[in-house]
């Protein structure tokens, strides 16, 4: 009988769900900056910090072409041609110096690169030979290496190692799991991965990382201007699967981005950028207010990083972005909330 007990409870012991994980201490609350062309002036954070915001993420993009096999950074191309093409913001030198205007706000920093592909989509780069595929892994490793070392030489207190090069992700694990390795021996803070809403689900090596993190574009709604409370519902459908995914890694979700244009249905594919808007800053408005009521309360949810926000002072750049919040009724809805 006593051994028949005893097994009894190994059972029950195995058959445990494991806790919903809980996240403990401040809420990221973050934007994704533009990088500008040019270096502007010293307080072009500012208005980060007046409007309640604490992080800010840089973003480092490099470029490729669809079908080839090679990436290019500033870093590895002819040094009379290192700086051709990029930004201010792009450059080491752009990063660095934007790093110090975000300590002079009193801002913390997320290093988050990015690939800017030429003739197709970053989401859904892949190769069909394995030497092109370490053709481009060489090139790519480079990238990702070198911003790990900025990221430990300027103590950037968040290292995101790629955006959204989902199908590379889940096509090649044994490369990102070595690449994690490599950038763990190079940088000390903490690291994420920003994968689409649509497949992070799938990304192989979360378990390596510190944060689950998603670029946050999911479908709420096909109303032209659905109401708060319409896209709160429309949001229910996607907690479970981040919340299930935060469980059964024992990790908080980040939102490595979120945000929605000023156009009528926002809410129905925030994802794209390239299709028609009708204005509509009410639409924006209420995504906004939506998700901060529902999932900014969660349990697993670290906080976020809103897409997108500019440097410049010149304000003609942002007035005709239809993603930037700024100057709009969604930034007054983010400084209340945060």
């Amino acid at each position: 009988m006593t051994t028949r007990f005893f097994l009894l409870i190994l059972v029950l012991l195995g058959c445990q769900a494991t806790p919903p994980f809980q996240f403990i201490g401040s809420k990221l609350k973050g934007v994704n900056l533009v990088a500008p062309p040019h270096q502007p002036d010293s307080t072009a954070l500012a208005p980060v910090r007046k409007m309640g915001g604490e992080w800010v993420a840089i973003v480092p993009y490099g470029f490729c072409r669809k079908g080839d096999p090679h990436f290019f950074f500033s870093e590895n191309r002819p040094k009379e041609r290192r700086n051709f093409g990029q930004w201010w913001g792009e450059t080491p030198a752009g990063v660095a110096g934007t790093v110090r205007m975000a300590r002079m706000q009193g801002l913390k920093t997320m290093l988050k690169p990015h690939v800017w592909m030429q003739g197709g989509s970053h989401l859904d780069l892949e190769f069909t030979t394995e030497a092109d595929w370490k053709s481009f892994e060489h090139d790519y490793a480079q990238y990702v290496l070198y911003f790990a070392k900025v990221a430990d030489s300027l103590h950037v207190d968040l290292y995101c190692i790629t955006t959204e090069l989902d199908r590379f992700a889940i096509a090649r694990p044994a490369f990102w799991s070595s690449l994690i390795g490599q950038v763990r021996q190079i940088y000390k803070g903490k690291i994420t991965y920003a994968a689409n809403w649509d497949r992070y689900e799938k990304i192989p090596f979360w378990a390596q990382l510190d944060y689950v993190g998603v670029d946050a574009y999911f479908p709420l709604s096909d109303d032209r201007e659905p109401s708060v409370r319409e896209m709160v519902k429309g949001w229910k459908k996607h907690l479970k699967p981040l919340r299930d995914i935060s469980t059964e890694y024992q990790k908080p979700v980040l939102f490595t981005e979120f945000g929605y244009r000023s156009c009528d249905h926002t809410a129905r594919r925030p994802w794209e950028s390239e299709t028609d808007c009708v204005p509509n800053e009410a639409a924006q408005t209420n995504a906004y207010a939506a998700l901060l009521e529902a999932v900014w309360p969660q349990p697993w949810f670290a906080g976020g990083f809103a897409w997108k926000w500019f440097m410049e002072s010149d304000v003609r750049h942002r007035e005709r972005d239809q993603y930037s919040p700024q100057g709009k009724p969604a930034e007054a809805v983010l400084t209340k909330g945060w």
